[in-house]
């Protein structure tokens, strides 16, 4: 019935590629800095809580935490939650503390930040998905409707503060998509290229309403002016991974897993 039960083995291992991409850049860097000092301070929209005992594995939301924990596999890093805003305007002190930023960046940003703008190639908005038999037609259509989200996203306060919508945020986008089949929610809104690989599987299809995807960014290493001896090693790496196609492979990765999670955990009928 699930395309996804066909995909258990695949959804419980990572991609060695990655890995292998991901070890030459951690060479790259102990070349670079010395492997004795401590780890390298990664600025993150937002980081993942470490994973709890008996908890469910969850998959996070977009490319930037998949992509930090690969990383830090082979080089020494200390993620840390920074303020995007403070970033791109090049106040406060999480310009300084970090070594590099990982942030979802559209033109005006990039070009705003205090440092070196190394895109990864992964480009996703926002989008909202819904029934088919809804009567949501446009973003304006979700005031007073319920939205769930990630609380990797982001989005807390901008679809109410912009749409007037009711949010529900959640753990993981399984757990927010989950909610959704089971009509806790008329909407998810969630990382756009993730949604787009995931509407791919036929289960999906009575799910697969869509509004347009809005504020575009690219997923970008930022390297603050102190730290200029990592960005060419980040950019021959990044290029490494966009001509092996790391980033597609791992957004489909993603979009099975989180649908693989999603089915194990539906436990009642999709609402009808």
């Amino acid at each position: 019935m699930f395309e996804v039960v066909r995909t258990m083995s695949i959804a419980s291992r990572k991609l060695g590629t990655l890995g292998l991409a991901a070890l030459a850049l951690g060479s790259a860097f102990q070349v670079a800095a010395n492997p004795a000092q401590a780890p390298l301070v990664l600025g993150m929209a937002y980081v993942e809580p470490p994973h709890k005992p008996g908890a469910k594995v969850r998959t996070p939301e977009g490319l930037a935490p998949v992509l930090a924990e690969r990383l830090a596999k082979s080089v020494p890093l200390k993620p840390t939650t920074v303020s995007k805003k403070d970033i791109v305007s090049g106040q406060g002190q999480a310009v300084s503390s970090a070594d590099l930023h990982l942030l979802p960046l559209n033109a005006e940003e990039a070009a705003k930040v205090p440092g070196t703008v190394i895109p990864t190639g992964y480009r996703a908005g926002i989008m909202a998905i819904m029934r088919t038999d809804t009567d949501i037609r446009q973003w304006e259509d979700l005031r007073g409707r319920t939205v769930c989200l990630a609380e990797g996203s982001g989005l807390a306060g901008q679809i109410h503060a912009q749409y007037g919508a009711v949010e529900k945020v959640l753990r993981a986008p399984a757990d927010a998509l989950l909610d959704l089949r089971i009509g806790g929610c008329d909407a998810a809104v969630h990382d756009s290229t993730m949604l787009e690989a995931l509407l791919q599987f036929p289960e999906w299809k009575k799910f697969s309403a869509r509004l347009p995807v809005l504020d575009e960014r690219e997923l970008s290493f930022v390297v603050p002016h102190q730290a200029e001896q990592y960005a060419e090693l980040l950019r021959r790496h990044i290029e490494e991974w966009q001509q092996q196609a790391l980033l597609p492979k791992l957004t489909a990765q993603a979009a099975r897993d989180i649908a693989f999670e999603v089915y194990m955990d539906q436990e009642v009928p999709d609402c009808h």
